[in-house]
């Protein structure tokens, strides 16, 4: 099949910032892209051939939609799989298969398949509905402190709380969850694994996440991370793992612990590029949408070296601030080596809200932790 400069349609559900990166790649190979999102001011609407104003979890929506490209992908897991399925039997190439995604997009189904492939992770425990917990606490079945995980619809932060007492269980809406052992860890990483339709593999390096104390938001992802060569090598090969029993074919982004005794546990998995791979644009050879773009269209996959030590900061939005966006001080960072601003294009903040993201390049791991400092302090993301 001829993906360039042809008739060739690429159909990503999702228009959000992953979406908008992929289109860079897209739009670098000339391939054309028609994407579908909610929203009618959904960041990827000024970079790709056609926007379709729809809603991902309709299932006639989504099959009308993906009826009319030759392969399909997502940028996002909340999305009506029913209708992918569908597509999928009638011979519509999909990617992630829709088995991967039925894995992931629910927690509950995610955990039993580690424990189902022996692959690490915490221990956890599953139940239909949240009030259901207080009687397992009661009877002695779980105890003081767990994390909470709503089992769907939970990112960036929603749908994961900790629970240290029966009173935050009040604050917790009534869904399918799991109750998960609190894992004393001394770090947070992430592999991005690659794998294309015939079959390909390949990982970038092991990074490390440094998160926000409240918002349970990534602050900084570092890469590469700062720990033992054979810790590394162990995160690596439970990613690879995860991959080969998930049969994904795109990116998959596996999120692990790392405890204090050097196990790796898998925290989750997502079947997409990830924040945690936004480095790669200006660190790595070949940066994870491009990849992805690789992987899904069966090409061979590029190489996942960093050129250089890479370090992510997370732009979101300020506390008390919410409306028409403001990035303040961004002059200042630019004028620092090394750093190069993407803003998403999300013309709304609020507090919290992922608005963009700052990487910073340096020979020097050192060095470029400073100034992923100096950025943090320096830019703000406020409302007029």
């Amino acid at each position: 099949m001829q993906f360039f400069s042809s008739d060739f349609k690429l159909g990503i559900l999702g228009g959000g910032q992953l979406g908008k990166m992929m289109l860079y790649e897209t739009r670098k190979w000339d391939i054309q892209t028609k994407v579908m999102d909610a929203s009618p001011e959904a960041p990827c609407k000024i970079a790709c051939n056609e926007f379709v104003q729809g809603s991902l979890m309709d299932f006639d929506t989504v099959y009308a939609f993906g009826k009319d490209v030759d392969v399909l992908t997502i940028e996002i897991e909340n999305v009506n799989v029913d209708a992918l399925e569908k597509l999928e039997h009638e011979g519509k190439t999909v990617y992630p298969p829709t088995k991967t995604l039925k894995t992931i997009q629910n927690k509950a189904v995610q955990k039993l398949f580690y424990t189902d492939h022996g692959i690490p992770t915490a221990p956890f425990t599953r139940f239909a509905y949240t009030s259901e917990i207080e009687d397992s606490i009661n009877n002695g079945g779980l105890s003081f402190p767990f994390v909470w995980k709503s089992a769907q619809f939970g990112y960036d932060g929603q749908g994961v709380k900790v629970v240290r007492k029966m009173e935050n269980l009040k604050e917790l809406p009534n869904v399918e969850c799991i109750a998960e052992k609190m894992i004393d860890f001394k770090n947070e990483l992430a592999v991005v694994v690659a794998r294309n339709s015939k079959g390909e593999v390949k990982t970038y390096p092991v990074v490390e996440m440094e998160f926000h104390p409240e918002a349970n938001q990534v602050e900084y992802v570092i890469c590469p991370a700062r720990i033992d060569d054979a810790v590394a090598k162990k995160a690596q090969e439970v990613a690879l793992k995860v991959s080969e029993h998930m049969k994904h074919v795109g990116l998959l982004a596996v999120e692990m612990f790392q405890t204090k005794d050097d196990q790796i546990l898998v925290n989750e998995s997502a079947p997409r590029p990830h924040n945690s791979g936004h480095y790669s644009i200006e660190a790595a050879y070949t940066n994870q949408f491009e990849q992805h773009i690789r992987a899904i269209l069966g090409l061979p996959l590029g190489k996942t070296d960093s050129k250089v030590a890479g370090i992510m900061v997370n732009l979101v939005g300020a506390e008390g601030h919410t409306g028409d966006v403001v990035y303040e001080n961004i002059e200042e960072i630019l004028e620092m080596d090394g750093v190069t601003p993407h803003i998403y294009g999300k013309k709304q903040t609020r507090p919290f809200r992922k608005m963009g993201h700052v990487t910073i390049v340096d020979e020097n791991m050192a060095r470029a932790r400073e100034v992923a400092q100096q950025v943090k302090e320096t830019i703000k993301v406020i409302s007029k």
